[in-house]
């Protein structure tokens, strides 16, 4: 005979929207005999969904009851589901005017098909992000080489050694580093993302309500500070800080505890933050690029743009010093302030910009990924009305590669070695972990690893695994499959 399992079914469903565009979300719990299946995020969207399994009708009873109480006394309250809307997404607006300086060199123009505030640019391929989720990679020379498609816009793209993060309006931050996106953070629901950094596994979020907020590489809170202003356009990461601009001015913080080292007001809402190694520089609304040492927030120098700045970047020597305005301009300045040239972009403002190997590569309005000239000879000739031919591209053919938590499923070969670096998904405390179980790796190091694939006590065969720059976790890249 079979005993029966009791069909207990019940589901109770929570929010929590605060007036000032602070929380917006939902918290379901949903019972069914021994199953309890959890759903949560911004109210209006799917979000995210948890499922875990009870030796007991009691035990799973018990479980639900418990996470209903975690949220109640957190502020949540008995809701229906559609009676509130979802709340919109906050977007970088920006009134672009036309530049009336003369055009600029572009080599190329990369067409992205809506507004484009993510750029980065390595060793072998440019990136740019826009506003519908879109993401391409193109070589130096302008070439489209691949594309993905995320659920929402994209805010901004950041490396961390050879790992490349795309941080997303639907508040997770995607893993670019294989065929597939996968989620590497997902950020509270309550946090409306404005901009990202990362350093050694460790996210910098900035944040709507002018707040700044840290987790680690296993997507765990470190720490989160209100700061003074509101609409905190800039986060940067380094080994002894996180330099946070909001509309007050810039703030730095502890890397792993969070105190304030040092605060300095600036004239104009910083909306654009830049580092390099010993210093740190921040755009701001009325027409000022600062430039501040991290030791001590000292004023260096100071670069006046013609209109706000919403973008800037150096030379990697910091010799020189570029910055985008409103207006469809782009700038030029020494290092001690003097201004060497302003130019038009001939394609809408910069929202973001990087230089790297002698070419200014700028994001815009439009939804450009612009590459430009900034060789002194370009701009001499440039200015004096003398253009390269710019090449427009456009991204035809290409099928958007979407997030998927499916994987391709192997087996080890004839010798009991998988192809690859083998990974164990195993819960410790409560907590889903990831350990390297292939030879020659340290037992006891966490991993980074996608959270939406995986399954506890699963095995997975990844392409390559690397060591954190801090020596404390790993990092999985390349290609994921599950191990049967």
């Amino acid at each position: 005979m079979t005993a029966a399992v009791d069909s207990t079914e019940s589901t109770t469903y929570l929010e929590l929207s605060e007036d000032g565009g602070g929380a917006h979300k939902f918290y379901e719990v949903r019972q069914s005999g021994l199953d309890v299946t959890i759903s949560f995020g911004r109210i209006g969207e799917p979000g995210q969904t948890r499922s875990a399994s009870y030796a007991t009708v009691d035990k799973a009873t018990a479980a639900a009851a418990r996470k209903v109480g975690e949220k109640v006394r957190k502020g949540y309250a008995p809701a229906v589901r559609g009676v509130r809307q979802r709340r919109a997404v906050t977007r970088r607006e920006m009134v672009s005017s036309r530049s009336t300086a003369r055009q600029a060199p572009v080599l190329w123009r990369f067409s992205s098909g809506a507004p484009a505030f993510g750029v980065f640019v390595g060793e072998e391929h440019a990136w740019v992000g826009n506003q519908r989720g879109d993401v391409f990679t193109l070589t130096h020379d302008g070439a489209v080489t691949g594309r993905f498609g995320l659920p929402d816009g994209v805010k901004c793209i950041v490396a961390d050694d050879f790992w490349i993060y795309a941080g997303c309006d639907d508040g997770r931050v995607y893993d670019l580093g294989g065929k597939v996106p996968h989620v590497a953070y997902e950020i509270a629901e309550d946090v409306d993302i404005y901009w990202l950094d990362i350093h050694d596994g460790v996210l910098g979020v900035s944040d709507r309500q002018g707040g700044v907020t840290t987790v680690d590489h296993e997507d765990e809170f470190q720490w989160r500070r209100g700061g003074r202003g509101s609409h905190a356009w800039m986060v940067r990461c380094d080994d002894s800080g996180v330099y946070h601009g909001d509309s007050h001015g810039l703030t730095k913080y502890g890397a792993r505890d969070g105190v304030q080292a040092w605060q300095v007001a600036t004239e104009g809402g910083v909306l654009f933050g830049w580092q390099e190694p010993t210093e740190v520089f921040a755009g701001t609304s009325r027409g000022w690029v600062y430039r501040l040492a991290k030791a001590d927030g000292s004023e260096r120098a100071r670069y006046r743009c013609d209109a706000a700045v919403f973008s800037c970047a150096t030379s990697p020597d910091g010799q020189y010093v570029f910055a985008g305005d409103n207006h469809s301009s782009v700038y030029c300045f020494a290092a001690d302030g003097t201004r060497l040239w302003k130019l038009g972009t001939g394609c809408g403002s910069a929202y973001s910009m990087q230089f790297r190997d002698g070419r200014l590569y700028i994001v815009t309005t439009d939804g450009s990924l612009a590459c430009i000239d900034a060789s002194e000879n370009a701009v001499r000739e440039a200015e004096g009305g003398r253009l390269p031919q710019t090449t427009d591209i456009k991204a035809t053919g290409w099928e958007r590669v979407l997030p998927s938590p499916e994987l391709e499923t192997t087996v080890a070969g004839p010798s009991g070695v998988a192809d690859g670096v083998v990974v164990e998904c195993v819960q410790e405390g409560g907590r889903t972990r990831i350990r390297v179980v292939s030879p020659g790796f340290d037992p006891t190091w966490r991993v980074q690893f996608p959270k939406d694939i995986r399954v506890p006590g699963a095995r997975y065969v990844v392409t390559e695994v690397r060591a954190s720059v801090q020596g404390s976790f790993y990092r999985t890249r390349g290609e994921i499959k599950r191990l049967l």
